[in-house]
Parts: structure tokens; C-alpha cells; sequence
């Protein structure tokens, strides 16, 4: 039971996440549509396996904050600040992306496993993630850093992964009027940083001295 509570854990975390389209999503689909499914399941696999590496080192540093609970304090303060400033950012500052129209990537049909595994594990986003989100959940007691978490997570995290890339490759269609979409994904974007910022500073709150 510990085992699917954490697998379903890595796979949850991991397509929220991931889903919201940005370039090695829009790739996927794009390679879907011009060089078909199959290259674009090799991408997708690839990019998924990066997740899972990136997924590891995240819980070991994590575990190594945890034992030191005062490093922990700085970076939630730190990650707070971070979090709060995206938040601002991404409601009052960024573009509108549905005004912005979305350009074509160039695509090569060699070596696509490599290529989304390279393009994957360059993105270091996937790390303080999983830092914050594995340290937070410990600090409700959701989470803890054994063996069999670590591992079941880190699966979940590339299943995931693989889930949302499939999505992409299946079902999305890039189009020149792609850009008329109704959703901002600025403000989807800014509500996840906001949530992220609350049960930051309610753990802050929680663990000072009154």
C-alpha cells in the first residue's frame, strides 16, 4: 500500500507539474504530427527518463535538507520570497501567451531518444520542485525519505512524465491559430505559484517561536 501511495504520489506530482505546454510538451506534439507517433514516443521516452534522474537527485539533496533543519528554515524563507515574486509576475507582468504566436521548432529524425533526454535534463526546474514539494509533504507527515519512497516516487515521477507527453502527442494539435485559445496560462501558472506560497508561509509560521 506504502508503495502505490508513493508512485501515485510521483505520478501526480510530476503531470502537474508538467502538463502545462511548454517546449518539450509542444516538441512532442510536433513531432507527432511530422514524423509521426513512433518518433515521438522515442522523444517522449527519453525526456521521461531525464525526469526520473533529475527526480533522484532532487529527493537526495532533499533528504540531506531535511537533516538539517536549519538550512531548511533559510530556504523556506528564500523559496517564499522566490514564489511570492513569480506569483506577482506572472499575474500583473508576464505577456498574455495567447497573443504570442507559437514558432516552430526544428526537428532532426536521429538520435530523438537522446535529444529529449539531453533537452529534459538541462531544464534543472524538476529539482528544487521536488526538494520543496518532498521537504513540504514530510513536514505534514505525507512523505518520507526511505528506500521504498524514494524509488516509488522517482517511477511515478518518469510514468508521469510519459502520461503528459502522451497527452500531447495524441491529442494536441499544433495550429497557426493555436494563440486564440481561451485560457491564459499566465494566470494558471500564477494560481500554482500562489497556492505554493500560502503552505510555504504556513509551514513558516507554523515552526517559529511564539
Amino acid at each position: 500500500m506504502t508503495t502505490v501511495y508513493y508512485l501515485f504520489f510521483g505520478i501526480f506530482g510530476t503531470i502537474i507539474a508538467t502538463f502545462i505546454p511548454g517546449l518539450l510538451n509542444m516538441y512532442s506534439a510536433k513531432i507527432s504530427r511530422t514524423q509521426g507517433k513512433k518518433s515521438a514516443f522515442l522523444f517522449a521516452t527519453g525526456v521521461s527518463i531525464a525526469i526520473g534522474v533529475l527526480t533522484t537527485i532532487a529527493l537526495v539533496f532533499a533528504r540531506f535538507l531535511d537533516k538539517n533543519p536549519e538550512v531548511i528554515s533559510i530556504l523556506q524563507k528564500v523559496a517564499l520570497g522566490i514564489f511570492i515574486s513569480i506569483t506577482i509576475y506572472f499575474f500583473f507582468i508576464a505577456k498574455d501567451v495567447r497573443k504570442t504566436p507559437i514558432n516552430e521548432v526544428p526537428y532532426s529524425k536521429r538520435n530523438l531518444f537522446f535529444k529529449g533526454f539531453i533537452l529534459s535534463i538541462i531544464n534543472l526546474l524538476p529539482i528544487p520542485y521536488w526538494v520543496y514539494i518532498s521537504i513540504t509533504f514530510t513536514s505534514f507527515n505525507w512523505f518520507s525519505f526511505t528506500q521504498i519512497s524514494v524509488i516509488s516516487t522517482v517511477i511515478g515521477s518518469v510514468i508521469g512524465a510519459f502520461v503528459v507527453m502522451s497527452i500531447y502527442i495524441w491529442f494536441f494539435r499544433p495550429k497557426k491559430n493555436q494563440r486564440n485559445v481561451n485560457l491564459n496560462m499566465n494566470y494558471l501558472i500564477g494560481a500554482a505559484t500562489a497556492i505554493i506560497s500560502v503552505l510555504t508561509l504556513l509551514k513558516i509560521i507554523r515552526t517559529m517561536q511564539w
